[in-house]
């Protein structure tokens, strides 16, 4: 559980110093540049979210009985994937000029909110909750900053933004649910 600890604190932290001090982060970028600023976040979070999917994959097979905190209702597996389509086509809707952007307003924050809510709802044991409560939290934190600050989308929508988020969205899901899920975290979805 170390390196899920080590990888949240790494890609958590570099995400709140981003919103929290945005001074300091609009600093950063004018000394490096756009791109090597992106990159470096980039490779950071993707450190950070490595971390993570491994640390939370190395707990799988050793949890004692005290570290389930709940346990799950039956129904809350099939509104987790529900749940979890939902935020797949959010974070499809998050590049484009779709109707779904203009009326999220913050449809990737929303989309990773909306994933770890389903995770949350469907896995009770110790290492997910921290996981995926740790998520919830910075993209509610992203929701409501990034929405006091005024930064919102304005832009003419086009309904093919949305036809091409809703398919993103699906393809995506479809990957997670019969690809990554069963053969990358050994962790299958379907029965």
């Amino acid at each position: 559980m170390t390196l899920l600890l080590i990888g949240i604190v790494i890609f958590a932290g570099v995400h709140l110093l981003a919103m929290l001090l945005p001074g300091a982060r609009d600093g950063l970028r004018e000394r490096l540049g756009e791109g090597p600023f992106k990159g470096l976040f980039s490779l950071v979070s993707l450190i950070g979210l490595g971390l993570m999917i491994y640390g939370f994959y190395t707990t799988r097979g050793t949890l004692e009985p005290g570290d389930y905190l709940y346990t799950p209702a039956p129904w809350t597996r099939h509104a987790a994937m529900v749940l979890v389509l939902l935020a797949f086509i959010f974070l499809g809707a998050s590049h484009g000029k779709s109707y779904l952007k203009l009326w999220l307003k913050q449809p990737m924050s929303i989309g990773f909110g909306l994933w770890a809510c389903a995770h949350l709802l469907a896995n009770g044991d110790r290492p997910g909750v921290i996981l995926f409560a740790s998520i919830l939290a910075i993209a509610l934190l992203d929701i409501i900053l990034s929405t006091m600050r005024g930064k919102i989308p304005h832009h003419e929508p086009q309904l093919k933004s949305d036809v091409r988020a809703v398919i993103i969205g699906i393809i995506l899901y479809l990957i997670f649910l019969f690809g990554f899920h069963p053969y990358v975290l050994k962790l299958p979805i379907v029965a």
